[in-house]
């Protein structure tokens, strides 16, 4: 065996920020595969700039913040900050590259070709240029504010992810040399930016390109020489300076620090590919913002609007993802929900079994008599949230209702905020977790009197309580009224709401101090029996592998031969193919038309198989500083359907790609592969198949019913 130092050779590590660009061009190959109808190709795209977008304002801001105070420890591959920084940098470069080639040759030709065009002003015809000037005049020209940048005017505050437009000007009455500058946002936040052009269906021009248009009338008296588009992404991360106050302080830091984040570094500029150098540097200078930070772009900045054009485009639905009906069992959502799952632990599979039964899980508590408490926790929900609703319900109906708010929840801090304070006007106890830890747990408790006993039933769940999200991440749920999990979870909420250590957990396992322990020992039980000729395996599904610790882990669980099969949708700081380290591991990574969410842990324990599901990654955050819970599936038919999912999965040979050696992924090589499998596809058609069961034996039963004879009191 391989001394356990080897395991740390930095030549066995993948750079995380690196890995997660990887992730995105396999979005962006979703964009450029015919296979997927033509407006879910334009979304695609958009999600590649809103992840792309969020990486920049979070990880590239935070490497840079290090950058800038000298931090020069290495991350396991073997890079300081600073060298990341310039990593990273040639290869976001590439990354816009290839996005708007995409943009550019690949799908705006095909939108062509199907009749959608996003058109320029000059393409427009004299009456829909007659439209548009009289939309400028009466609509839009009331609401721009051109800012003047010159020795007087210093050059104004852009804020975050705004979209802007620069002008170079000339006096009419001079000789054009005296170069002047202003520039001027589009409001897009008060206009729609993706605009319909009258009388030509599926045509569309965007706000900025009207505004370029007629931009020569805010400048009555000059001349206009030059218009270009840019951009400007800041540090948009939260620090929360966390005190031993009451918990309501961390409310208003987090509201205050809010404020402040809108006002952070530029950590990105986006500049029109025809912008000239002249502008470039003004704009550089200002906003300070060197070289490798500015991004020259050969198309329309923020491609995030495709999403837009894809709703908007009408009576094409061949162009879009066939319909899907999502599975809604008979049991859970008709009767007591209490009295289905006192009988039998349920497990949901989203999107393909329905959401719903959580929901009504809360509602149903909301009004039950036998109903005492509801405890819970929130990290993301829906703008009209229906948990929510029922919380409140709940609450003026006497029950006992606490429920943690996580307000730290990146990007949706706002959100949560207000959904606290509207918590708190519902009469519902509101906590914020732990000092210094998000809570990103997913768990449901409702305590009910049952006779002379109290029961507790629970959700736990590896996403969020979001009705909206459900629809289209797939993640996994348990209803259990589990006695010993039902005690772990009281006392996770005594520990979240008081004062409480608890020194053992039954069945659950909590980070920041016991997860990765747990995994650990599960991984060393795995080698064990590896050594000792049993079978051994390892089989996880996670959103991302990025901790080093335990990548080191995996190795020597590989060397001692143990197999190791992953499903990971996003970052994965290790390398496969290593001799003698990971000759043992193969990693699959699926994107496809559902978010790959939900988090697997299995374990082959000499053929008695464990099986686990979490709210935690491999991550060093998710094990360190959150609060993540991992729960078991003792149910036999449960644990043989997460197997049957998992597999199904693993043998994706339609939307997988696999790690190689080199670090690069690739398409399942489907030569001589005579069945094709999309595992996502293959899950809504089993949906489908479960609902029409369904229907259909509702119908013999309602039949049966219908017309079995009465019995005859006088017939012996």
């Amino acid at each position: 065996m391989s001394d356990k130092k080897n395991f740390e050779h930095p030549d066995y590590f993948v750079n995380r920020e690196l890995s997660w660009l990887q992730f995105n061009e396999r979005v962006i190959e979703e964009a450029r595969d015919r296979q997927n109808p033509l407006l879910e190709r334009i979304r695609f795209l958009g999600i590649s700039q809103n992840n792309l977008d969020e990486w920049f304002m979070v990880r590239v801001a935070s490497l840079a913040q290090m950058a800038h105070v000298d931090v020069r420890k290495k991350d396991p591959a073997g890079y300081t900050p600073k060298q990341q920084l310039e990593l990273i940098s040639v290869a976001a470069s590439e990354h816009v590259k290839l996005q708007y080639q995409t943009y550019t040759r690949v799908l705006i030709p095909a939108l062509k070709e199907q009749g959608i065009q996003i058109v320029k002003a000059d393409e427009l015809d004299a009456d829909a240029l007659n439209y548009f000037e009289d939309y400028f005049d009466r609509e839009i020209f009331p609401v721009l504010t051109p800012m003047a940048d010159d020795q007087t005017r210093p050059f104004p505050f852009l804020a975050n992810d705004s979209l802007n437009i620069a002008v170079r000007l000339s006096k009419e009455d001079e000789d054009g040399k005296t170069k002047l500058f202003a520039t001027l946002q589009v409001p897009d936040n008060v206009f729609k930016r993706v605009i319909p052009v009258p009388n030509q269906d599926n045509h569309f021009i965007l706000l900025e390109d009207i505004i370029k248009q007629f931009v020569d009338r805010l400048f009555l008296g000059y001349t206009v020489k030059e218009t270009a588009t840019y951009r400007v992404l800041r540090d948009m991360e939260l620090d929360v300076a966390e005190n031993e106050d009451e918990t309501p302080n961390l409310l208003k830091e987090v509201q205050a620090r809010l404020a402040e984040r809108e006002r952070g570094d530029v950590i990105r500029l986006e500049c029109e590919g025809t912008m000239s150098q002249h502008i470039k540097r003004r704009l550089q200078a200002a906003l300070q913002v060197a070289d490798v930070r500015t991004y020259d772009v050969n198309g329309p900045i923020d491609l995030t609007f495709l999403s837009d054009v894809a709703k908007q485009v009408t009576d094409m639905p061949s162009l879009r993802y066939p319909a899907f009906e999502d599975f809604e069992p008979t049991e859970l959502m008709t009767g007591n929900i209490f009295d289905v799952i006192r009988k039998n632990d349920q497990l949901l599979h989203h999107p393909y079994d329905t959401f719903k039964p959580v929901v009504r899980l809360i509602q149903q508590a909301a009004i039950d008599v036998d109903v005492l408490a509801i405890k819970m926790t929130l990290y993301r929900v829906s703008g009209d949230s229906p948990i929510i609703k029922a919380l409140g319900q709940a609450a003026k109906n006497g029950k006992q209702v606490t429920v943690l708010v996580e307000v730290k929840a990146r990007f949706d801090e706002e959100n949560n905020v207000h959904w606290a304070r509207e918590l708190e006007q519902m009469g519902v106890h509101v906590i914020y977790g732990l000092k210094g830890l998000k809570t990103h747990s997913k768990i449901a408790m409702v305590i009910r009197r049952e006779g002379d006993e109290i029961r507790r039933y629970l959700h736990l769940g590896t996403g969020n309580y979001n009705d909206v999200t459900a629809h289209f991440y797939t993640d996994m749920g348990l209803l259990t009224a589990d006695t010993n999990i039902g005690i772990d979870a009281a006392n996770v909420f005594n520990i979240l709401s008081g004062y409480s250590e608890q020194q053992y957990f039954h069945e659950l396992h909590m980070s920041p101090d016991g997860i990765r322990e747990f995994i650990e020992a599960k991984i060393n039980q795995e080698i064990a029996n590896a050594q000792a000729g049993k079978p051994a395996k390892i089989q996880i599904k996670v959103n991302s592998v990025a901790d080093a610790g335990l990548v080191k882990k995996l190795y020597e669980a590989s060397n001692a031969g143990v197999k190791v099969e992953l499903i990971v949708r996003g970052i994965a700081i290790l390398r496969v193919g290593i001799p003698e380290v990971s000759e043992n591991i193969e990693l699959h990574s699926i994107v496809g038309r559902f978010l790959e969410h939900s988090r697997i842990y299995m374990f082959e324990n000499n053929g008695a198989k464990e099986i686990y599901l979490s709210s935690a990654d491999l991550m060093t955050r998710n094990l360190n500083r959150r609060v993540e819970l991992l729960f078991p599936v003792h149910a036999e038919n449960l644990k043989q359907r997460i197997l049957a999912i998992y597999q199904t999965m693993w043998m994706d040979n339609i939307k997988t790609r696999v790690l190689q050696s080199d670090g690069s992924y690739q398409k399942v090589d489907r030569r001589g592969v005579q069945e094709s499998l999309d595992a996502q596809v293959a899950f809504m058609e089993e949906a489908n198949q479960k609902s029409k069961a369904q229907q259909h034996a509702a119908k013999e039963a309602e039949l049966t019913e219908r017309f079995t004879p009465l019995n005859n009191p006088f017939e012996e």
